[in-house]
């Protein structure tokens, strides 16, 4: 496991500090949290982009599915 240095001013710390013990959680943990969901963001891009790719000139392909999922959701 790492250790990293944050600086930060001392209203952010506060606010940080007092959001985590709202939640129940060590700061630690905030920032580990907080760290998890921007990389699932980060890896989640890429996903997106290949899909999108992959998906190019089958946009009627799409619209069906998508009809089809709204007449099947009433």
């Amino acid at each position: 496991m790492g250790a990293l240095t944050v600086r930060l001013s001392d209203d952010k710390h506060s606010r940080l500090r007092a959001l985590a013990k709202s939640r129940g959680t060590t700061l630690n943990r905030l920032f580990d949290d907080m760290a998890t969901v921007m990389l699932a963001g980060l890896d989640a891009e890429p996903r997106f982009k290949l899909r999108a790719a992959r998906g190019e000139g089958h946009a009627d392909r799409g619209l069906a599915l998508l009809a089809k999922a709204a007449d099947t959701a009433r």
